[in-house]
């Protein structure tokens, strides 16, 4: 049934040509490679666990797109790796608390219509600026605070960690002023209030894979596998590889520091711009982001009811973002696809365009690498 779906796709819009995703790639002043996205022979001549012969998952129909924009992406500590179905309805927690407060504090006006980086480039693409919605995520991390009702949040594109945020209405208020409220810039208001403590996220880079199981089994499975992919080819290239948060209290947050603004703003760009020499990356579980199955928005009707009769079209994600901002969405990622992430994406900084589901923030114009400003 994937394969009827994704024929009856081409049928209509013919088939996603990777050459041509290059292009546009480049046009829209995107660091992309040529490299191909499997670091392995056809069949696996490795030992590599390949789920995506055991799992409903459609590899043939175009992804590209199918990635909902956003302004900011928070994702909240629970030390867990599978969550209520739907977070953001789960009384009593942060997910829940803040979810109520960003529908009743964002602002009424509609954002721009997000739009490509260039007229030319594939959909998909944003810019945070362009858009206005907030993305919220249960994460595997645990709270860096010695009180069990306190949080630790990660706030993206920014590459932020906000600490000791209540588990409450309050709280979640708190956050939001703080770090999440749109018109805030990457410091967000970073002078003490509400014991709030801030921290530039320091890592060369943040892998996210879900692994919601009550949203879609799949993901537990898949997730888990990947996990250990990455850390094993991240560390053959000598990364230094965390599965949690390191303690950041040591240090001292950005709300102690007198800077003015402005130069706390040069302060955290700073910081930013010499982690990826450090070689040390992140990677957390989380919940459902959108996308297992794609709607498949311009296809016919009478095509769009089958794909979506089949419930065929389910992306395994990885989401990798730079201490820059730029976000990059993969999905039907497997194991004979981390080595090549690994090599041309976390370490070059260059978007693999055959498995590219859409991105955040890549346009980068002049420039070789995600990681350069």
């Amino acid at each position: 049934m994937n394969s009827l779906s994704g024929k009856l796709r081409t049928l209509v819009s013919g088939p996603p040509t990777s050459p041509k995703v290059y292009q546009n790639l480049k046009v829209a002043d995107i660091p992309v490679t040529t490299a191909e996205c499997r670091s392995c022979a056809d069949p696996c001549d490795q030992d590599h666990d390949d789920f995506s012969s055991k799992l409903d998952i459609d590899m043939d129909s175009d992804m590209l797109g199918s990635v909902k924009p956003y302004r900011r992406q928070v994702i909240i500590s629970t030390g867990k790796s599978d969550w209520a179905k739907e977070v953001t309805e789960a009384e009593g927690t942060l997910a829940a608390f803040l979810s109520t407060v960003n529908s009743s504090l964002s602002p009424s006006k509609k954002p721009k219509k997000p739009k490509s980086n260039s007229d030319l480039s594939p959909s998909g693409l944003f810019s945070h600026t362009e858009a206005g919605r907030l993305s919220i995520l249960n994460g595997s991390h645990r709270s860096l605070s010695d009180d069990d009702s306190h949080e630790t949040v990660i706030v993206l594109p920014d590459f932020m960690v906000v600490s000791g945020v209540p588990r409450t209405l309050a709280g979640a208020e708190a956050l939001w002023r703080a770090a999440v409220d749109p018109s805030l810039g990457r410091a967000g208001v970073t002078t003490q209030t509400d014991d709030l403590n801030t921290w530039v996220l320091p890592y060369s880079c943040l892998i996210l894979l879900c692994s919601h199981k009550r949203r879609d089994n799949r993901c537990a499975v898949t997730a888990p596998i990947l996990e250990r992919t990455f850390h094993q080819y991240l560390e053959r290239e000598g990364w230094e590889v965390h599965t949690d948060l390191h303690d950041l209290s040591y240090e001292p947050p950005l709300e102690s520091q007198p800077n003015p603004a402005a130069e706390k703003e040069q302060l955290i760009e700073a910081q930013l711009k010499s982690l990826h020499a450090e070689h040390k990356a992140l990677i957390l579980k989380n919940s459902h982001v959108g996308g297992h199955k794609f709607a498949g928005n311009c296809i016919v009707s009478d095509v769009l009811m089958v794909i979506r009769a089949v419930q065929s079209l389910m992306s395994i994600l990885a989401q990798i973002y730079t201490p820059r901002g730029a976000g990059v969405w993969y999905g039907r990622v497997t194991p004979h696809n981390v080595e090549s992430i690994v090599k041309h994406t976390i370490i070059g900084g260059q978007v693999l365009p055959t498995i590219l589901r859409g991105g955040l923030d890549l346009a980068c114009r002049g420039k070789m690498s995600l990681y350069e400003w």
